[in-house]
This record gives structure tokens, C-alpha cells and sequence, in this order.
């Protein structure tokens, strides 16, 4: 690069339902292991960890912070901003956050914007195609990578190039960006060269972005500006100013910017990437059999061709299926053709509509100190299991409508219960009755698991009250 190193910006808002039973509104497809051992949040930091890298600003769902924090420090990434949206106003409004944050510093500082959720498996040509762009966006142009086409694929955004952009080599201007084509309009784009799938990755310097939107869209920046300066930190995290920032219109960085900017650039690449954005794209993505089947998990396949079949529970057989799609989760299955995995946020869409809590969370929940599922609920009972990370605590807190017994099966507990303080060890267990206050913590090196069985009138997750708390909830 250059004397200036280049700040990666993260976005993690969306929630990828054409991946449902998998990827939901709790714990969206960015948080899931889905192309390696790593989570897709994780490989996108790891693709800028080097010394050519500022330290990366990932903008995020604040119910997700804690999830995202701990999935940064176990890929080794210490150093990261987290920018919390109070609500989700789409991508111009968390990328223009990023770039007042970083104007503060410096005002001509170059950045990588990218979602938290795609994938490229070849970083080498990357890192050459991104030099190219800093070299365009460091002489003022707004800046997209366009993948050459493999496919004739009708869920992406094309950009058509223009003449090349004179002294950067490898770079074009845009001659016009189009929305997602039907089938015969991308085989002819496909087909005429001149055409490049939208990844959605932009390179820009802070202050090229600013200009722009106060050009194109200048009902954006006062809203915004006035959350990064309301801003508030927490713990790890930066919390934008609430109020300022639900006033703002939700717009993506394309329409607000890209498609209307006279600097307009793109970079065509062939990097190998994806968008992650259905079950046919991890098929295609994933390491096939000698029938081109992927399997993960606990399945067993017999007859079965160019099927994808994924279990994060119980067993999956498929006997004789072709082009099939089956995905098994704790609390649902999806079953479809191969061919139709756009429709399945469809089932979704109908899911919300019935009021269905599949839709949008798992039955395991995540919280900052570890997670719960239910395993067993019945009239005026709960039976849950709870598991705590090491050093981890709950919140000091009472209910006014249940009882609570907990019974340790591995690690340590220390329970506060009212005026006094209980180790627990494995098969030990304690009863918290109607109203105490209580906490529940792991003093151990490894996790702490227990049983909980909650009895009462209301089991409701909002029958607490909090009187401390390590994380900063209410």
C-alpha cells in the first residue's frame, strides 16, 4: 500500500432468511460456520489483519455485540471498533457512521467497506485487486469490485464497465449499474463481457463518501453526524446516539451513492467469491462426494446425487433424492429442490406472519456470559440448560413469578442467594425460591452447565429485575 494504511468497515446487519432453518434474526448466517472452521464475521476480519490494515470497524446489531466481540477475540482480533445501530437504517447510514468516525482522525484515510457475510477463497488476487483500488479511491472515486461471471445468476446486481480509468491500471468507470436481471437478461449479460456481478464491496476515502452523500443523498448526513457525536461508549463497544440516528431514512450505500455518483469506479476480479446467499450456493461452494453430494453433520446418504444435507441434530438419512436441499436444526427441517433456494424466504415471510417464534430465533439463546435452550416446557414449568463461560457471570436479579432449582452437572458455581454465597459442584443443586435475589456465577476454568427448572404462574424471559449487571443491560 501506501504511508496510509486502509481501515476495514464491517457491516453485520443483515439476517440472511434465504439460509433459514440456520441462519435467523438471533443469530444470523455472518455468526455460522458455514464455508470453513470459522464464522463468516471471522473470515472477513482475518481477510485485513495484516500490517497493511488499520484496525477494523465492524457496525452492528447491538444484540449481536457480545456474539461479534467474542468471535473477533478468538480469531485473534483485539483491537476492533464495534459501532452499535440503535435500529437498522440499511448501509449508507452505518457506512457514513464509520466514515465520520474515521474523518475525526483523518479525514483522507481510504475504506474497505464490505459485508460481514460473503465469501473469496483466493485472498492473493484480493489483495491485487484492492491495491488498485486504493489507488482509484485515493484520487477521489467511489470505488466496487465487480466479479467476472461464472453463471448466468439472476441474484445479483450487475455493473457494466466503462472505459479504463486513466492512471490506475485495472480500474474502469462505471458505465451503469442494473438491478437484479430475469434468466434470459443475464445470459445475455453473461454472454457480452462487458458485465460484472455487484459484490457490494466498496473502497472509498471518508472524505470522498461524505461529498458524495451530501451530493446525492443530504438527508442522510445530519442524522448521522449527530449520532457519532452523541455517541457513548460501553464497555468494548461505541453506542451511536439513539435518537439522532432512528431519524434517519433507511438507504443503501448503492442507491444513495453508487448509482447516482459521476466517480463511479470498478475493479473486475475473479476472487472466488460468493455471497453466501442460499443453500445452492453452499452446495456449490462445499467439498462434494463421488455423487456430488455435500454432507455435514450427522447424515447418511444413500442413492442420493448432487443433494446438499446439513444436521445440527438428530440424524438426516435421504435415500434417492437428486438436486435436494434438507437441512435439519434443533426446532425445524427444511426440505426443497436444489433449484428453488430463493424461495425459502417465502417460508419465512409466512412464518412471521403466523407469529412463529422459528422465524426469527433458535431454541438456544444467546447471552454475553454463555447461552440457555429449553429442553422441556410444560403448564407452570420450564426445564432449561444453562452453560456459563468460564469467568462468566448473570446479572443480580429476582422474578416476581417463578421459582428456580438448579442442579450443576460439569464445572463449578458460585450462587448468590440473598444474604448468602453457595459453591456448587456437579450433582449439586440449589433452590432459589420467589423472589430472592440470586446470581449465578463460573469461577472455574472450564464451562460451567446446569439444569434449571423453573416453576410458576409466568416463565416469561422478561420476568427479571435486574440490580447489577457486568454487560450493561436494563
Amino acid at each position: 500500500m501506501t504511508e496510509r494504511r486502509i481501515v476495514p468497515v464491517i457491516l453485520s446487519g443483515g439476517s440472511g432468511t434465504r439460509l433459514w432453518p440456520v441462519s435467523r434474526e438471533s443469530f444470523p448466517k455472518q455468526l455460522w460456520p458455514l464455508v470453513s472452521d470459522r464464522t463468516m464475521m471471522q473470515e472477513t476480519a482475518l481477510r485485513a489483519a495484516s500490517a497493511e490494515f488499520a484496525p477494523p470497524i465492524v457496525v452492528c446489531n447491538q444484540e449481536h455485540r457480545f456474539l461479534i466481540a467474542e468471535q473477533l477475540r478468538e480469531a485473534g482480533i483485539v483491537d476492533a471498533r464495534i459501532v452499535l445501530e440503535p435500529v437498522g437504517r440499511n448501509s449508507a447510514p452505518a457506512i457514513a457512521a464509520a466514515a465520520f468516525l474515521v474523518a475525526e482522525e483523518d479525514p483522507d484515510a481510504v475504506l474497505w467497506m464490505m459485508a460481514a457475510d460473503a465469501s473469496i477463497t483466493d485472498n492473493v488476487a484480493l489483495q491485487k485487486a484492492l491495491h488498485a483500488a486504493a489507488t482509484a479511491a485515493r484520487a477521489g472515486h467511489i470505488v466496487t469490485f465487480g466479479m467476472k461471471p461464472t453463471a448466468p445468476e439472476v441474484g445479483y446486481g450487475y455493473i457494466e464497465m466503462g472505459h479504463p480509468l486513466p492512471g490506475a491500471d485495472g480500474v474502469f468507470t462505471v458505465a451503469r449499474f442494473l438491478e437484479k436481471p430475469d434468466a434470459a437478461t443475464a445470459e445475455r449479460l453473461v454472454s457480452d463481457g462487458r458485465h460484472l456481478w455487484n459484490s457490494g464491496m466498496f473502497v472509498f476515502t471518508a472524505r470522498t463518501l461524505l461529498e458524495e452523500l451530501e451530493r446525492h443523498a443530504p438527508e442522510v448526513l445530519p442524522p448521522v453526524r449527530q449520532s457519532v457525536a452523541d455517541r457513548a461508549s460501553d464497555l468494548d463497544f461505541i453506542r451511536l446516539g439513539v435518537d439522532a440516528f432512528k431519524s434517519c431514512p433507511s438507504i443503501s450505500i448503492d442507491y444513495a451513492v453508487a448509482e447516482r455518483t459521476n466517480r463511479a469506479a470498478v475493479v473486475p476480479a475473479d476472487l472466488g467469491w460468493s455471497d453466501v446467499g442460499s443453500w445452492g450456493a453452499l452446495w456449490e461452494l462445499g467439498t462434494k462426494d463421488a455423487n456430488g453430494n455435500v454432507a455435514l453433520g450427522d447424515v447418511i446418504l444413500e442413492g442420493a446425487e448432487n443433494c446438499y444435507v446439513r444436521s445440527d441434530g438428530m440424524l438426516a438419512a435421504v435415500v434417492g433424492l437428486t438436486d435436494a436441499v434438507i437441512v435439519v436444526t434443533e426446532d425445524a427441517v427444511l426440505a426443497m429442490h436444489r433449484g428453488q433456494s430463493q424461495d425459502v424466504k417465502k417460508i419465512v415471510e409466512r412464518l412471521k406472519a403466523a407469529g412463529r417464534s422459528e422465524a426469527v430465533a433458535h431454541n438456544r439463546s444467546y447471552r454475553p456470559w454463555g447461552y440457555y435452550e429449553s429442553l422441556i416446557q410444560g403448564d407452570r414449568f420450564q426445564v432449561k440448560r444453562i452453560v456459563v463461560s468460564p469467568g462468566r457471570q448473570l446479572s443480580l436479579q429476582s422474578h416476581f413469578h417463578r421459582a428456580e432449582h438448579w442442579v450443576v452437572v460439569n464445572g463449578t458455581a458460585r450462587v448468590t442467594r440473598d444474604a448468602e454465597i453457595v459453591i456448587l459442584r456437579e450433582n449439586e443443586s440449589i433452590y432459589l425460591p420467589l423472589g430472592c435475589v440470586h446470581r449465578l456465577e463460573n469461577p472455574g476454568k472450564i464451562p460451567l452447565s446446569l439444569i434449571e427448572v423453573q416453576s410458576g404462574a409466568y416463565l416469561g424471559e422478561d420476568d427479571i429485575v435486574r440490580y447489577e449487571d457486568t454487560y450493561g443491560r436494563a
